[in-house]
């Protein structure tokens, strides 16, 4: 074997003598030696046998030396090749530096650290070792997270299911049926118990939604009130404090005033005061110390002036207390994480949000609703996706892409699970727990918190508030010290208790043995005559707080109560979906790569799983290192000087870095800046999160004829609004699939002009290991650790959006109320959790150590290639739209479909629904520019499978050429008829143009290897004019729509 290869393209410009993994040229002729594609290039005897880059990258050293003779024009090697795509200029001179597994020392000499990654093996060893460092203790702490027993048959088979874990947001209805039927159920989930109408797919987590709430309250006034200077959104104090960081973060953008207080004392006086100015009010319910409070009269005194109610809630308390809708909400949100989601030292948990008929198209977030298909079949889709940020861009209502789909089915199996009796009886539990330990509490000597208005010191859901006087420190620390338990300490003389499902007999008393060490009473209360005594089925709840209303009625909630039918069920879902279990997923910008099973395996370890976010940090030192690793390796890959991992996608990264910004330009002296410059090609998400951070949207143009920044109209817009300059968001590649070769010289004339440059991570794994955000004069990146860092997409999130900063924006990295984090100078937070979706972190983490240095960036190269590999197969049938000077694109390009239109009336639409029957999921549509397909491969795709996927388009294109020639009909042709289900091509009569065979099996490897959509082409004008978010749609006068749907989608019975 070779020694080392150096990254450094500047020194490795020979061709190696020995073909390696990392080293494979166009003119070594050759055999394949075995051991030569090993993916290591240490040499010795023992060398591991497990390395991990040769199974994450899909090429082999062998096909990438056919790969690179197959390119237009070929090329001798990958480092040669490299040079013609990225621009010399950028091109970085420095190794990536990832601490890997230490190489025992010999001959007294210390040990050092290898510059390759460690091993899967090695890797689960330290993992461990990291693990061990945090302590699994029983948390009830609270503030909006719980204890909850995640059913093995939910946690086996959708947390740890591929099939679940590695499909994309379900933008193809026809192969996305499955998940969407599950988020459907998730819906009505959530409409059931809020006893709201309207109900999304999920949002990133609590605190947020509370800010989506905060806006949709600004949106849903008349314009007349939305430009006044006054606006005040009223939050009661009783809300989660993390929620109310967040929100302030949320508000300075929009010019939102928070007053925070007593939204009931006096009657509600303060909102009469506040008057014209008020856009909302905000509660909690139940509040975060337990209370449950009667919303009636204030939430019609709010209404009268023109203001929202929006209310925090918990799903399982809603199965006991009136629902939100009951009494005058006209949002309601929440953490559905108690439904069947562990902790996860903060997250993901999928968040819900809910609204009143007349917010539907204000409403954040993702929205499933049902249509029908050609033959008239009921089916799901994504409904009025007009309102997303990838088409209104700044004036959408969210920034929001990436939810917690994965999470959110998580908790809606949960619910399917227990069914409306199991949860009733968990909230009864909980409940009963709750006033047997106040009880209990109370004969000890304790005093606690009046909760509600009934009049009565009796708890109505899962908190006690306990008056410890002057012993508040030294409870909490015993009951640490001797029991292994976690108390909430709300000031220095209460402490809190939530308890939850998992709270047992013994549980209970060891928590009351603490507190009788501080009592007069020296004997241990019997809880199970209090239980009698005091309990739900004896006391129940007052009748202003009881429910009466049903929920959960749907036969979806009322059958699968056994392991095996609740399998079953999610495994049909599972098979109506295209994941990366079958085929490869070439979306543009979303970097669908492999989710190595050896970084999914910890994810639900309890030692990462089981953690409450609001621990002391001394409970959490495995987490702290692990993040301090990840933190620092990022910040290497990115070339800046710190990184925060609290956003919880790339859109909230986006929306941090840009407060980062104006925070830093707000210390600066001079007019005020708030001019953001944003491409016409960027992500919609990028002049959304702009909007959000309070700046003023200008657009740069673009070169048509190269896809490049427009240097002059960027030069004219600069020196225009030189003193009002905040930022730039660029993409690098840019989105158009080209590494702009003049970036460096637009970095240096917005610094310039005193801004700031922002650059969007989306397309980062076209850079790792080449060149840095940081090298090139970026000053902010968010990178996203679900695309370029293996964290899987999950159907829709989870997502994990971290920033990188320059050192002088450090400073003003987020912070958090409850845990010491970000910056010295931290902008308030954007999570509700220190550190986002803590929980995944370990994938990210254990991607980049197995890979190290040297894997990462054979890892880019590798997908630069597999690109260019498919343009270059693609190029002599299908128009390119854009191409480096050399003829090369980045990770990914643009393939020009636009004319087919003209001369065989076939779109892009066509040409992705007809991929499906070849059991392809389409390449992005229509973006960054309508009518054109953009394709991105990721360095996972052996070459077998580029072949596949480039054979099928050159398939489609023959197709379409027989539309052109007139062989086939413009209209009803294969194409415009796509995708082809079953039931399609079962019916009796077959009166088209092309046969059924045709239709099903255009390719011959596709009789051995099919997956079919389950539904034919979708209607989406019918679903969005018919719009139901949570069941079938009443059949209209003779009109028949079928029964294929099982879940909430399915017609019931009348």
């Amino acid at each position: 074997m070779s020694q080392p290869l150096s990254l450094s393209l500047r020194r490795s410009s020979k061709t190696p003598s020995v073909r390696t993994f990392y080293s494979s040229s166009a003119t070594d002729t050759r055999d394949s030696d075995p051991l030569s594609e090993g993916g290591s290039v240490q040499g010795s005897a023992f060398a591991p046998l497990d390395t991990f880059p040769r199974r994450h990258i899909g090429p082999t050293a062998a096909a990438t030396e056919q790969m690179l003779k197959a390119l237009d024009p070929p090329v001798s090697s990958l480092d040669e090749f490299v040079k013609q795509v990225v621009p010399e200029n950028v091109l970085s001179s420095r190794d990536l530096t990832i601490n890997g597994p230490a190489i025992r020392a010999s001959n007294g000499k210390p040990a050092t650290f290898g510059r390759e990654g460690y091993t899967e093996s090695q890797l689960l060893v330290r993992l461990r070792e990291i693990a061990r460092g945090n302590s699994v203790n029983r948390s009830y702490i609270g503030c909006g997270y719980a204890g909850t027993r995640v059913p093995e048959v939910i946690k086996r088979n959708v947390l740890e299911g591929p099939g679940w874990y590695t499909s994309y947001t379900p933008y193809q209805p026809e192969i996305s049926q499955g998940r969407l039927e599950s988020l459907l159920n998730f819906q009505t989930m959530v409409s059931d118990l809020t006893a709201l109408p309207i109900a999304n797919a999920s949002v990133l987590d609590e605190p947020t939604a509370a800010a989506e709430a905060m806006t949709l309250s600004v949106n849903a006034l008349p314009l007349s009130r939305q430009k006044k200077p006054n606006k005040v959104y009223f939050v009661d104090e009783n809300c989660h404090p993390q929620t109310l960081f967040v929100l302030q973060s949320r508000a300075e953008g929009f010019g939102i005033k928070i007053e925070i207080g007593d939204v009931l004392k006096d009657g509600g006086k303060r909102i009469q005061e506040i008057g014209q100015d008020l856009i909302g009010i905000l509660v909690q319910y139940p509040d975060t110390y337990g209370g449950v409070e009667d919303y009636k009269a204030v939430s019609d005194a709010v209404h009268k002036l023109g203001g929202t109610v929006s209310v925090a809630t918990d799903l399982l308390a809603l199965t006991v207390l009136k629902a939100p809708g009951e009494f005058g909400a006209d949002v309601a949100f929440g953490n559905a994480q108690r439904f069947g989601v562990p902790f996860g030292y903060g997250g993901p948990h999928a968040a819900f949000f809910a609204c009143s008929e007349k917010h539907k198209r204000k409403i954040p977030g993702r929205l499933v609703g049902m249509s029908k298909d050609r033959l008239g079949e009921g089916a799901a889709r994504l409904a009025l996706q007009t309102r997303e940020q990838h088409i209104r861009r700044e004036k959408a209502t969210s920034n929001i892409c990436t939810a917690q789909a994965l999470l959110a089915n998580m908790s809606a199996f949960f619910a399917i699970y227990h069914g409306p009796h199991g949860l009733k009886s968990i909230a009864e539990r909980v409940i009963t727990t709750a006033r047997v330990i106040q009880a209990a509490l109370n004969q000890l000597g304790f005093e606690t918190r009046k909760r509600g208005t009934t009049g009565k010191n009796q708890v109505l859901f899962d908190t006690i508030v306990v008056n410890t006087e002057e012993n508040t420190k030294q409870i909490i620390a015993k009951a640490l010290e001797e029991k292994k338990i976690n108390l909430r300490a709300i000031d220095d003389s209460h402490i809190g208790i939530t308890v939850d499902e998992t709270v047992a007999k013994d549980d209970v008393e060891d928590i009351l043995d603490v507190f009788r060490s501080f009592a007069d009473v020296k004997d241990l209360p019997d809880v199970e005559k209090l239980a009698e005594q005091v309990g739900f089925a004896s006391s129940g709840l007052p009748e202003p707080f009881k429910r009466t209303s049903s929920y959960l009625t749907h036969s979806v909630f009322n059958t699968h109560h056994s392991e095996t039918e609740l399998l079953r069920y999610i495994h049909h879902l599972q098979s109506k979906d295209l994941s990366l279990t079958h085929s490869m997923i070439p979306l543009g910008s979303c970097t669908m790569k492999l989710n190595a099973t050896t970084e999914m395996v910890p994810i639900s370890w309890p030692e990462f799983s089981s953690i409450h976010p609001f621990v002391p940090t001394d409970q959490a030192k495995g987490y702290a290192t692990l993040i301090s690793e990840l933190e620092r390796d990022l910040a290497e890959i990115t070339g800046f000087h710190s990184v925060s991992l609290q956003p919880n996608s790339g859109a909230q990264g986006e929306f941090t870095g840009l407060r980062i910004i104006r925070k830093y330009l707000e210390q600066q002296s001079g007019k005020k800046r708030d001019i953001c410059l944003i491409p016409v090609s960027a992500h919609g998400t990028n002049p959304a999160s702009a909007a959000m951070a309070g700046m003023r949207v200008v657009t740069i143009k673009c070169d048509t004829g190269t896809g490049n920044l427009d240097m002059e109209d960027l030069k004219t817009k600069c020196e225009k609004h030189s003193e009002e300059l905040a930022a730039i968001m660029i993409t690098y590649p840019s989105t158009f699939g080209v590494f702009e070769p003049k970036v460096k010289e637009a970095c240096e004339l917005v610094h310039k002009h005193g801004g700031q440059v922002y650059m969007d991570g989306a397309n980062m794994n076209a850079q790792i290991g080449l060149c840095s955000p940081g090298e090139i004069g970026a000053d902010v990146c968010h990178l996203n650790l679900h695309k370029t860092f293996c964290i899987p997409h999950g159907g829709g999130g989870p997502g994990v959006g971290p920033i990188g900063v320059a050192e002088h924006l450090s400073h003003y990295l987020p912070g958090h109320p409850l845990i010491a984090t970000g910056g010295d100078k931290a902008i308030a937070p954007v999570s509700g959790a220190p550190w986002g979706s803590a929980s995944i972190l370990p994938i990210s983490w254990a991607y980049i150590k197995m890979m190290g240095g040297l894997g990462l960036t054979h890892a880019t190269k590798i997908t630069l290639l597999n690109a260019n590999y498919i343009l270059s197969r693609l190029k002599p049938h299908y128009p390119i739209l854009y191409t480096n000077a050399a003829g090369r694109c980045a990770h990914e390009f643009i393939l020009d479909v636009r004319g087919f239109k003209d001369s065989a009336g076939v779109e892009a639409i066509d040409i992705a629904k007809r991929l499906q029957d070849y059991g392809f999921h389409a390449p992005t549509m229509s973006w960054p520019v309508a009518n054109t397909l953009m394709i991105e491969p990721t360095e996972s795709e052996s070459q077998a499978e580029l072949d596949r996927f480039c054979d099928a388009l050159i398939s489609i294109r023959k197709e379409i050429e027989a539309v052109e020639k007139g062989d086939a009909p413009r209209d009803g042709n294969v194409l415009k008829m796509a995708p082809h289900s079953l039931k399609d091509l079962l019916q009796d009569k077959w009166e088209r143009a092309y046969s059924r065979d045709q239709a099903a099996f255009p390719l011959p490897w596709l009789r051995e290897k099919k997956f079919w959509p389950s539904v034919a082409r979708l209607d989406d004008a019918y679903g969005d004019t018919n719009l139901f978010c949570t069941c079938a749609p009443l059949q209209p006068e003779g009109e028949t729509l079928g029964t294929d749907l099982t879940g909430a989608a399915a017609p019931q019975p009348t």
